[in-house]
């Protein structure tokens, strides 16, 4: 067995060359990425709301739902930092089925990983550009990751990912936040220790050059419930599970304590419409405790044009070919219902 090198990619240099970020969005990055990182460092008591699709597969429907979302984002504004989920990379526990925009910029033609690099800056470029909104991402590959850093404002590291020592490394040199999410196991003290690595410095190897990093102050918790040994899904959004959270971050040497609540996944059950009603006891649950409050800075939801989830070639615009999502109405509803329930 061998692995076959079939062609060398552009490096992210190249590509950020041949397809580079407008100074528009440069300047709208700078002043987002400002705006959400106070949030984490208390200095805003705003409230994140981190939505979008589970995957994004579809640069028009995509930049369509972040126009809906940035119309809204002018009514909430004042309490709410909206944060488009565009999500481009997609795990999968086999390895097997849609692997995001970068692998399969085409879900029907297969990987062309050069037109997905392509694909994936330019879909991210066009959603600044027209809404005012940066995104976020999950970072499945580290390496990667310098091909979409001078776009996105928030990442997201997913529970497969967390333990990986590459990924908590690489997150401690970001300038943005990153959201460490639990392994499927549930055993946050994994999340804690990632979180941990994340925030420190750290010397190491990263796409063939020696690096040093500072630490990423902003990196945080994300509590997305667990599947236990039975793989039956387990909850962790709860007032007690806050509870524990906010106590295991008081006895490590961690600053900015925070927690975003993934409403989806395995605290929902992938019952995608539960996610309603799992935001707004979050939100109940921040009015019955001022630490709560100061600890639960965001949450996250998957939301689409169109509710549910389909195949791979059913081609219904707007909807979901991955998880099932909430739709457009249940999301706008809720969004200004958080907006409502913020104190």
């Amino acid at each position: 067995m061998s692995f076959e090198f079939i062609k060398k990619l552009p490096t992210p240099d190249e590509i950020r060359a041949e397809y580079p970020v407008p100074e528009k969005v440069r300047q709208i990055k700078v002043q987002r990425d400002a705006e959400i990182r106070k949030v984490f460092t208390g200095e805003s008591d705003k409230f994140l709301v981190i939505i979008g699709p589970c995957s994004a597969d579809n640069e028009e429907a995509v930049c369509d739902y972040v126009c809906r979302l940035a119309k809204v984002n002018e009514e909430v504004k004042d309490k709410l930092i909206l944060i488009p989920r565009i999500y481009t990379n997609k795990p999968r526990t086999t390895g097997e089925g849609y692997k995001g925009i970068v692998h399969q910029p085409d879900p029907e033609k297969g990987v062309d990983f050069v037109a997905g690099l392509i694909a994936m800056r330019h879909m991210q470029i066009r959603a600044v550009e027209e809404t005012g909104l940066t995104a976020a991402d999950e970072m499945l590959y580290p390496e990667n990751w310098r091909y979409v850093s001078d776009i996105l404002s928030y990442v997201a590291i997913g529970a497969r990912s967390v333990e990986d020592q590459q990924h908590r490394l690489t997150v401690s040199g970001f300038d943005v936040p990153a959201g460490m999410k639990n392994p499927t196991s549930g055993d946050l003290s994994v999340m804690m220790n990632s979180i941990y690595a994340a925030q420190h410095p750290h010397a190491f190897i990263y796409r063939g050059w020696e690096v040093k990093t500072t630490g990423n102050p902003a990196a945080h918790a994300v509590l997305r419930g667990a599947t236990n040994k039975h793989g039956n899904n387990t909850p962790n959004y709860h007032y007690e599970d806050l509870v524990r959270v906010l106590e295991m971050y008081n006895k490590m040497d961690l600053i900015n304590p925070a927690v975003v609540i993934d409403a989806n996944h395995s605290n929902s059950d992938k019952q995608f419409k539960q996610q309603i009603r799992i935001v707004k006891e979050v939100m109940h649950n921040r009015t019955i405790n001022p630490d709560i409050k100061n600890l639960v800075k965001g949450v996250m939801i998957e939301s689409y044009i169109e509710e549910g989830n389909q195949k791979i070639g059913e081609g219904v615009y707007g909807k979901s070919i991955t998880d099932p999502c909430l739709g457009w109405a249940d999301s706008e509803r809720l969004i200004k219902d958080i907006a409502d329930l913020v104190i």
